[in-house]
């Protein structure tokens, strides 16, 4: 059984070599360049990679379109700077696979050299709170490697195409009774400096992407 794998990429031509020479067999990358100046498209591509252009700039525009090339039964997602390691793949997907749940999220477990700023992971924390508040979903991470089936996350209807779209998935997903589970996976240094986590800024805008899903979902802030 073949599974594709959806990795958004900006600028992440350092990390694509290790990313993508520990795909595990049976599992199809599928890079997304959302806008690379560094290369990264023609490095996935010469590794054999699908590589995807998505010139709207955004984690989810990246996200969905990587989802829209896809065409395995059961798809994953997972980041390309390497702080994810493709060959626990298999942890998030197995479940899926084998009938046990309909979305899996990778609970990320910090190892030695990982960065993970206070401020990023406390606007994690908060968000999965609220998360559990009004879903029911005892996620304590909206971690990025994720695994589900594909034709019923298309049916999911995603909208947001910024970095509200993770969350979106899990709201939307428990809104339509899926049943969501979260497995432990290795959190790892990262080739270059996050977009997102990197910053408190980047993480402010991030919180505020996914505070906007909340009340588009919710009604409430």
């Amino acid at each position: 059984m073949k599974i594709d794998v959806v990795l958004p990429c900006l600028d992440e031509a350092a990390a694509l070599p290790w990313v993508l020479g520990r795909m595990p067999d049976g599992f199809h990358p599928i890079v997304v360049d959302n806008g690379s100046t560094d290369g990264s498209a023609g490095i996935a591509a010469a590794l054999g990679a699908t590589v995807v252009s998505e010139p709207r700039p955004g984690f989810g525009a990246a996200c969905h379109a990587g989802l829209a090339a896809a065409v395995s039964d059961v798809v994953c997602f997972m980041d390309a700077d390497a702080s994810l390691d493709p060959v626990q793949l298999p942890r998030v997907s197995g479940p899926v696979v084998a009938g046990e749940a309909d979305l899996v999220l990778g609970r990320r477990v910090l190892r030695p050299g990982a960065s993970w700023p206070v401020h990023a992971r406390l606007g994690n924390a908060v968000l999965a709170r609220g998360l559990r508040r009004r879903t029911g979903v005892r996620l304590r991470d909206l971690g990025p490697m994720r695994a589900c089936e594909r034709l019923p996350l298309l049916a999911l209807g995603l909208v947001d195409r910024r970095f509200g779209y993770p969350l979106e998935m899990v709201l939307r997903a428990g809104a339509a009774g899926w049943h969501i589970a979260e497995t432990d996976v290795d959190y790892l240094p990262r080739q270059g400096r996050s977009k997102v986590t990197g910053t408190v800024r980047g993480t402010l805008r991030a919180v505020g992407d996914m505070r906007r899903v909340l009340i588009r979902q919710n009604g409430t802030a």
